[in-house]
Formats: structure tokens, C-alpha cells, sequence
């Protein structure tokens, strides 16, 4: 087996080999991925990709799951920010900035996510550091720093990572400390006056135990302005820091790891797609401009702590607990109209908090490797939001100033589950030469316990955000429901591998997202006698509020190979998904039945069903060494995919309009070519190499929501990145010039959407508000050009 043959292999090395071996792989770990390719002193030799997709540490081309894996050195030399860029590269892949946040974090794979922040609704893709789950998606935009290397698994991870991850997930794998004292410095420069430094130290204080730490400031002017506020807009303020204390003695490993963050960036205004309905305020030019008027405390604050402890029993056996707690804060101002009057403003206040532990057992032998497990997680997910209709002429009609339609939602979570996965070598077994079966289930219990409060008041912001002045006179929802989901996720997975370069499998899993109540649900505005007793009761008003799990169904075929000594390596996998029950969250204006006002209603549904045939395709060549026999390498990268996506039902009461429904953040074709072009060279009397890499993505249609919209929805795409980067041959030194977006790419990424649409998504006309009085089609861009010079020294 080969994964036993690895552990061999490494178990033959000392520590500091196995440090520099891991550090090796650090700089390849994108093979088959178009970030990161092979530098030219490895592509032609037989180092192994490292992944830990299966809860063990196993070649990449041995896992029967389509992985991504990218080192952390590769993301530094390409002058990467955050984990959002990923989705330039990785095939059928959306990871992007929340709508009118900074440091939240929207994530789709392979047509399944979620966008929605608000506490009661659940991400679609999971988000793990260093083995601990991300609960909420608040603070989940991960900067780069301190990085061993990210891991993307694509397809349901419910048995293996459970709840949650039925699109995949996204693993954070952050440096363990070396044996050697180490202070490192990087420090970048660039456009909109971007300046970033990081600083890195270890040390260890005896043979088996190290301390160490990153801290990170990160700053950035806007990309434009609040023409209002005369505030940065899209601007950056980040503080972060990491710290860990390791004892390992090659038996037991102890790791004891600290993070903070806290952003303090300005509230982030969306450009307006459509004159102002009321004011006739006309659309500005430059789409990194923002006019809202919203003010107040905006601003995130993230930190945890988690112990990992590993105990090697002996050769085949290894325990591992991970018990990590994690909290996070945040307060944002969302100013839907991005207007000066007050038309539709929305603060917001967030707050997060869990526990997680999850024990492993994991067995390794020639013939059988798998884990048995244990995982519990204890959450709270907290909101309270304003919805402010200022008297732009909506209010004074119904006399009614400064209306707020308030929502404070409280959620507990209290989830366990039991899982296994085993893998047999069926040559050690049965002598059928190259054959691997795995085999793996997860049982979740998930108990969901939910409050959720409306009212209205007249005279602007509650006392969380400010207001002195409002008044309550109606509450339209006061929910308290509880209701217990369970699951249980299968996986099986048959393996051929006819030599140690090739691997050939075909796979079946499953994914389970669990359900919960609508955080925004009106109850008030319940007509529906959904149990048939005759009238409209707490039972009914149960129902409305519920949603149920939804479920993906995965099958995937792959090949896995390496060619002409490692020089080429090609991952292929095609798949076919059935999503069940496919949750639909979703809000838009509305009529309070009890003032007659209007207001803004969350309405939550399953929608019924879609499905998801697709291909992927990534690789890297080296196509040229020693090109004109002064050691220049050339390679290349890639990574290719395409999805059709479809709904098969989706039920608008009980009309199904799947046929003019699409899914959202899901492109049918997403790309990137990458090129790596290496030299020698000499700089300050220093010997290293000088690599000249480039990227080219491209991305078609995607859509923003699952009604089609001709302004929010950005049409097919193409990005051109390139880095310049000097490395000295024992890495103290590294110089580098990165450019993104070098052709000032406009393109949207998120937005809102309060404007009346017909049946087939146009906008109907003329234009007709659905909340407010001005009209909200507000969109928020991704980056625009940008240059940065960087300078990392490590002593």
C-alpha cells in the first residue's frame, strides 16, 4: 500500500530531513493546480505531494478525491493576499468577499454554497485551520501568512469532515515550528498606498519543544471613495497574529496554538447600477465610488485557541484529539441604496461562538489504513440588524418617520457524530495486485435550537446601533422552535493502480447540511394551515419557519498520473451530483400586516432539487531544462473545469419555475494557465534564481442570485497576473514584484437587488422599487490593478 510505504519512508528520515523534505514539498504542492507548478530541481524527481485529505498524511496521487493542494511558499512567491484568489485557479471554485462586508466570506464548489451571513443559515463548503472547523463565515477571509500549504477537496466530505461540507472543503494548514532559531521579515509596498509587513519568529528552547509566532499588519487605502463620508472605500486595516508552543519527541506531539484578528476597515459601499428612483441621483463613473451616508462602528474581531495532541501507540496505531475554542465580533454598515439619504440602511452586529472536539484513532498497516472517530461541536450564532426606511417619501406617506423593521436572531447548535473510514490494500489481502477499497460512514445527531424576534419601531436605529429616539409599536415575530436532524453520510471508493504513476478510481459520497428556522421568518404574515386542523396555530407557524437538511449525492470518476519521470502530472475527474432539498435563503420588501407599512420579509424555502454533471482537468509540465545551458527551467501549469447546473424542481409555492431559475456563483467554465519561467542569478553577491510567472484565468457567465439578473450577473471574464520574484539559493532573501488584474478587469462579485423582475429574470419597467423608494441594484467589484513590490529577509 502505498500510503504505508510513505509512512516507511518518512519514518526513515530524522527530524530536520523530514523538515527540509516537507519544505521541499511546500514549494510543489500545487501539482495539478495552475497557482503552483513544480520547480524545475523537483519536477523530474520522485517527491511526493503531501495531503491530509483522508485525515492522514498521503501522496496526492493516491487519494480518490479530487484535491487541489497549493504550498504556502508558491502562494508567497506569487505575491497571493488571501485565500479569495483561489478562485482564479481551482476549478469550479468561488471563494469571495460577502457583500457589503471585509472579512466575510462567501464559498461555493461545484454549484453547492451559501451566501448568506445571517446566524441560522449554514455555509455549503467548510472551512478548516489547522483541522478546526469554522462554524460561521464571519472573519473566514484567511490572509496568507504563516502557511504550510491549503488543501481544496472537491465534492461531499460528509463522512470524513461531516456537517456542512457537502460542495467540499477548504483546509488552512498553517507552519509547524523548526528545529532551528528563525526571525523572518517581509514586508510589500504598492498601489493605493498598500502596505503590509509580517513578521515570523521561532525558537526552540530544547531538543523536543519550540515556541514561535506571526504577526501581520496589513493596510491599504481605498480603491475609491465615499463621496459622502469622504471615507477610504474598499480600503484594508488588518491586525493579525499567531503563536504555537510545540513539544514533539517523535512519540507525542503537543501543539498548543493561539490566533487574533481584528479589522477595523471602513464600512465597504456598493456602486449603484441605476439612477436613484426618487432623487434621480445618477449612477457615478467610478465603480469603486460609493455616496451611502451610513455611519457608525464598523468593525470585526476574531480569536481562538486549539490543542492538538498526537500519541503514536506504536507503528500502526496513533491517537490525535483536537479540542479548539473559537469567538468572533463583528459590527457592519450596510447601506443598501449607497445614497445619501436615509433610503435603506442596514447595521449590523454579529457575534460567534464554539467549541469543538473531535478525537481520532488512526490505524496504518500494509494491508488496512483508516480512522475511527468522535467529533462534537457546541455553537452560538447571534445577530441583531436594523432595516432603517428613511423619509425619503416612502414614510411621510404612511406617517410614519425614520421606520425600522428590527431582527434579532439567537441560534444553538449542539451537534455530534460518530464516523469511520477504512482503506484495504486488496493485494496484501486477496493478491489482487494494485486494487484499493475504501470504505467510510458518519452518524449526526444535530439539535438546533432557535430565537427569532421582529419588531418595528419608528425614530431610526434601536440602542445597539445609536438610536436614542425609536419607539416600538409592532412585533410581527417572536419564535422560539427547536428540532433535532440527523444523518447518516456513506462513502465508498475502488482504486486501480497498475504502477506507482498511475491511479484510476471511481467514487460515491454523500454530504449533509443540516436545517435550522428562518432567521428573518415574519410570523405574522402566516396564512397557511399546514397540519390541516382548520386553522393557523403554533404548528403552523412551526412549519413556516423550519427548513429541512439538504443532501448531495456524488459519484466522480478520476485518473490520477504522472508521465516521463514526474516531469508531466495530470489529475482528471468527472462527476455527476444530485443536490435534494436544496435550501433557498432570501429576503425582498414587503407589507407589515400590522402597521401596513412597508418593510422587509425573509422568505427561506426548499426549494426541491438540481443536479451537476462536470469535468476537471489540472496539471503541470515541465517543458524545458537547462534551455540554454545556463540551468533555466520552463513550465507550465493548469487547471480547467466545467459544470452544467441545473435545478430540476424548484417550487415557488406549488409552481415549479426551475426552467427559469439558475444556479448561483457558479460559472459553466473556469480556467487559469500558469507559466514559470526560471533563471540564475547573482544579486548583491548572493547566488539564487529569478522566476518570471504569469497567470491567466478567465471565468464565463456567473450569476449572482438563482433569479437571473441583467445587471448584477457578470458575463464571462478574463484575469492577467504576473510576479517577478528573486530568490537567494538558502531562501533568506527574497525580492518580488507582483501585478494583479494587469488590465483593470472590472468585474462583479456580489450585490443586492431590491428592483421588481418578470418571470425570466428581466427587470421590469420602468423600474419599480420593491423596498425603499430609490431602487436597489447595487453591486460590489473585485480588485482592480495593482502593483506590489516585496522584500522578505529571514535570519
Amino acid at each position: 500500500m502505498t500510503a504505508a510505504i510513505n509512512k516507511r519512508l518518512l519514518g526513515k528520515m530524522d527530524k530536520a530531513a523530514l523538515m527540509a523534505f516537507c519544505s521541499a514539498i511546500s514549494l510543489n504542492a500545487g501539482a495539478g493546480s495552475a497557482v503552483a507548478q513544480n520547480d524545475a530541481a523537483s519536477a523530474a524527481t520522485d517527491d511526493v505531494i503531501i495531503v491530509s485529505a483522508r485525515r492522514r498524511e498521503e501522496s496526492l496521487l493516491d487519494v480518490p478525491i479530487a484535491v487541489t493542494a497549493i504550498g504556502g511558499d508558491q502562494l508567497e512567491r506569487q505575491g497571493v493576499q488571501d485565500i479569495t484568489y483561489l478562485t482564479q485557479s481551482v476549478p469550479n471554485l468561488t471563494l469571495k468577499v460577502s457583500r457589503g462586508t471585509n472579512s466575510t466570506l462567501t464559498a461555493f464548489i461545484r454549484g453547492v454554497g451559501q451566501q448568506d451571513p445571517v446566524a441560522g443559515f449554514e455555509s455549503g463548503v467548510g472551512i478548516y485551520v489547522d483541522d478546526v472547523y469554522l462554524n460561521r463565515p464571519q472573519g473566514a477571509v484567511l490572509d496568507i501568512y504563516d502557511v504550510e500549504r491549503i488543501e481544496v477537496l472537491r465534492g461531499p466530505q460528509g463522512t470524513l469532515y461531516g456537517r456542512n461540507t457537502v460542495g467540499g472543503a477548504v483546509k488552512y494548514v498553517t507552519k509547524r515550528l523548526g528545529d532551528e532559531p528563525l526571525a523572518r521579515l517581509r514586508a510589500s509596498g504598492g498601489t493605493f498606498g498598500q502596505f503590509d509587513i509580517i513578521g515570523t519568529a521561532e525558537m526552540p528552547l530544547t531538543d523536543d519543544f519550540a515556541v514561535g509566532g506571526s504577526v501581520a499588519y496589513l493596510s491599504r487605502n481605498g480603491f475609491g471613495e465615499n463621496l459622502t463620508t469622504g471615507e477610504e472605500n474598499y480600503d484594508k486595516n488588518i491586525l493579525a497574529f499567531r503563536a504555537s508552543a510545540e513539544f514533539d519527541n517523535d512519540v507525542v506531539f503537543v501543539r498548543l496554538a493561539g490566533d487574533y484578528l481584528k479589522d477595523k476597515s471602513n464600512p465597504k459601499g456598493g456602486h449603484r447600477l441605476v439612477p436613484g428612483l426618487f432623487t434621480g441621483a445618477p449612477v457615478l463613473s467610478d465603480v469603486f465610488d460609493s455616496r451611502g451616508a451610513i455611519s457608525g462602528k464598523n468593525e470585526a474581531e476574531a480569536y481562538g485557541a486549539a490543542l492538538h495532541i498526537e500519541v503514536a501507540l506504536n507503528d500502526q496505531w496513533t491517537i490525535k484529539n483536537i479540542a479548539a475554542w473559537r469567538k468572533d465580533d463583528n459590527t457592519q454598515q450596510i447601506d443598501f441604496d449607497a445614497l445619501p439619504t436615509i433610503d435603506v440602511d442596514v447595521p449590523v452586529i454579529y457575534e460567534n461562538e464554539q467549541f469543538t472536539e473531535e478525537l481520532q484513532l488512526l490505524y496504518e498497516s500494509d494491508a488496512i489504513a483508516g480512522v475511527l472517530g468522535f467529533y462534537y461541536i457546541d455553537a452560538n450564532a447571534a445577530d441583531t440588524f436594523d432595516v432603517v426606511l428613511g423619509a425619503t417619501g416612502a414614510l411621510p406617506l404612511v406617517g410614519l418617520p425614520g421606520l425600522n423593521a428590527n431582527t434579532t436572531g439567537d441560534v444553538d447548535t449542539s451537534s455530534w457524530s460518530v464516523f469511520g473510514d477504512l482503506t484495504f490494500d486488496l493485494d496484501s489481502i486477496f493478491g489482487v495486485a494494485g486494487v484499493e477499497l475504501a470504505v467510510g460512514g458518519r452518524y449526526t445527531s444535530d439539535k438546533r435550537s432557535s430565537r427569532v424576534l421582529r419588531q418595528t419601531f419608528i425614530g431610526g436605529n434601536t440602542p445597539p446601533f445609536g438610536g436614542t429616539t425609536s419607539v416600538l409599536i409592532a412585533t410581527t415575530s417572536d419564535f422560539t422552535g427547536e428540532e433535532t436532524f440527523t444523518d447518516f453520510s456513506p462513502r465508498v471508493s475502488l482504486a486501480y493502480s497498475p504502477n506507482r504513476d498511475h491511479n484510476f478510481y471511481a467514487s460515491y459520497s454523500q454530504g449533509f447540511k443540516s436545517g435550522s428556522f428562518d432567521p428573518r421568518g415574519q410570523t405574522t404574515s402566516v396564512t397557511v394551515d399546514f397540519d390541516g386542523d382548520g386553522d393557523v396555530d403554533a404548528a403552523d407557524i412551526f412549519e413556516f419557519m423550519k427548513f429541512d437538511p439538504e443532501e448531495v449525492d456524488s459519484y466522480e470518476i478520476g485518473w490520477k498520473a504522472r508521465f516521463a519521470d514526474g516531469r508531466v502530472t495530470s489529475n482528471l475527474a468527472a462527476f455527476y451530483a444530485e443536490y435534494k432539498n436544496v435550501q433557498i435563503p432570501g429576503s425582498q420588501g414587503g407589507i407589515d400586516p400590522i402597521t401596513n407599512a412597508p418593510t422587509f420579509i425573509g422568505v427561506t424555502t426548499n426549494a426541491g432539487g438540481a443536479e451537476f454533471f462536470g469535468v476537471e482537468w489540472e496539471g503541470t509540465a515541465l517543458i524545458a531544462d537547462n534551455i540554454f545551458g545556463g540551468g533555466e527551467t520552463f513550465s507550465i501549469g493548469w487547471g480547467g473545469g466545467w459544470i452544467d447546473a441545473d435545478y430540476t424542481q424548484f417550487l415557488v409555492g406549488t409552481v415549479d419555475v426551475s426552467g427559469q431559475r439558475v444556479v448561483q456563483n457558479t460559472p459553466e467554465f473556469s480556467g487559469a494557465l500558469t507559466t514559470t519561467y526560471t533563471h540564475p542569478a547573482n544579486i548583491f553577491g548572493h547566488d539564487g534564481d529569478v522566476a518570471f510567472i504569469t497567470q491567466t484565468s478567465y471565468k464565463s457567465e456567473t450569476h449572482q442570485f438563482e433569479v437571473p439578473n441583467p445587471l448584477l450577473d457578470q458575463s464571462g471574464y478574463g484575469l492577467v497576473d504576473a510576479s517577478l520574484v528573486w530568490t537567494s539559493e538558502d531562501s533568506r532573501l527574497q525580492i518580488g514584484v507582483h501585478g494583479k488584474n494587469l488590465f483593470d478587469r472590472e468585474y462583479r462579485v456580489a450585490g443586492y437587488n431590491f428592483l421588481a423582475q418578470n418571470p425570466d429574470g428581466s427587470l421590469v419597467t420602468p423600474l419599480v422599487s420593491t423596498l425603499g423608494l430609490e431602487g436597489i441594484q447595487s453591486a460590489f467589484f473585485g480588485p482592480p490593478r495593482t502593483v506590489t513590490g516585496t522584500v522578505q529577509v529571514q535570519f
